[in-house]
């Protein structure tokens, strides 16, 4: 087992929360973690895929009083999102008893925003903890590491299969599931075969702005419904809509979002791409690194930073611009797949209008060097641990 950073944030909430939730895609590692911590904490764990386990819980808060001196680990919670209403009764009455911190690790498969819409009620008595993939700082150093990881992505059965051809078979197993299992949980019924034309469609057009018109039309659906479903692929944290940054610089900006297969291994699945021979050559290749270095370093910024891209009708492009929160300091990082950094006339143009604080280039080597005044060339391990430091965690 690959140690996970996370979980020293996870305890940490558990000493001074009543209830935690552990946010994160299907087979990030959520219930692999959640199970270390309940052996160290000896709590009960109930999985409520499982129907016996939700049986026990159809009369939950007289099941539950008997375990109000342990940690209880609530596994796929969204299965049922009634639960939080009885869960903010035996908090509550827990409080009164003075038992007011680390009853309850809840574990869902969607986005912070989606769970808290069913969590609602348990405002001031839970903290979210949102899980990702691997990143660039967990699984090592060793030679050619970062490269497997981008080519097999960061879900850890994916990233630790034996070889390229398991890998790939994980992978395109949980496309596979999370279309005709995961999706219709969430009440959307949608054909799969109608969604897994729109995921592949995304991931052939990874890291450019949405055309929800275009996607429709080869879809045969309407814009409104390809909005609709790819709402849901981000609620299920599958999908990301990088929005444009906004600045009153007079000029006409692009307002539409840049759209990314989050994981670089599910979009290489999506793809048919195999190992590293076959993504070299394949059209997508630079757009997937450029995903994969915003994911890793998106994965490690401090809290409530701001992510956006920058490109102006005239040219002016940045890959992904930061906004660090507290320290009132934007960052401009542009992302080039090669060795020898070359930037274009865009780039400086966009560094003039957005007048960053710092600004990077992140590039396929590891040596760190000085391109121009004020900007530097930086390897994506260094540039995540930076990061990393700044966010104290």
């Amino acid at each position: 087992m690959i140690d996970r950073r996370i979980k020293q944030q996870i305890t940490d909430a558990l000493d001074r929360q009543a209830a935690v939730a552990l946010i994160g895609p299907r087979q990030v590692g959520k219930t692999t973690l959640a199970q270390v911590i309940g052996e160290e904490r000896g709590a009960l764990y109930l999985d409520l895929e499982d129907r016996d386990d939700r049986e026990k819980l159809s009369n939950a808060k007289l099941f539950l009083k008997q375990y109000e001196n342990r940690l209880v680990v609530l596994d796929e919670i969204h299965r049922v999102p009634e639960l939080f209403q009885t869960l903010r009764g035996i908090i509550d009455e827990g409080r009164r008893k003075g038992i007011r911190t680390g009853r309850f690790l809840i574990l869902g498969s969607a986005s912070v925003d989606l769970l808290r819409q069913s969590g609602e009620s348990l405002a001031g008595r839970i903290e979210y903890v949102d899980m990702q993939t691997l990143d660039v700082t967990e699984v090592g150093t060793e030679e050619n590491v970062l490269n497997r990881l981008w080519i097999q992505g960061g879900f850890p059965d994916s990233f630790l299969a034996g070889n390229e051809e398991d890998s790939l078979k994980l992978r395109k197993n949980f496309i596979r599931t999370y279309l005709e299992r995961d999706v219709p949980q969430f009440g959307l019924r949608i054909p799969a075969e109608t969604l897994e034309r729109l995921w592949t469609m995304l991931a052939h057009s990874q890291g450019t702005m949405l055309n929800a018109s275009r996607l429709a039309s080869g879809l045969s659906l309407t814009a409104p419904t390809i909005t609709k479903y790819i709402d849901l692929l981000v609620d299920l944290l599958l999908v990301r809509r990088l929005r444009p940054y906004h600045i009153n610089i007079g000029k006409r900006l692009m307002k539409s979002p840049k759209v990314y297969v989050r994981d670089s291994g599910l979009l290489h699945a999506l793809l048919g791409i195999r190992d590293y021979n076959g993504l070299c050559g394949h059209p997508v290749v630079g757009a997937s690194w450029e995903g994969f270095v915003i994911e890793s370093l998106l994965a490690l910024v401090p809290d409530r930073t701001l992510a956006s891209y920058y490109r102006t009708s005239a040219g002016a492009e940045v890959d992904l611009v930061l906004e660090l929160p507290g320290m009132s300091e934007t960052w401009a990082v542009e992302i080039k797949r090669s060795l020898a950094v070359k930037l274009s006339k865009g780039f400086y143009h966009a560094c003039e209008d957005i007048q960053p604080d710092k600004s990077f280039v992140v590039y396929s080597g590891e040596e760190r060097y000085p391109v121009a005044d004020g900007l530097e060339a930086i390897g994506v391990l260094e540039m995540a641990q930076m990061l990393l430091d700044k966010s104290g965690v």
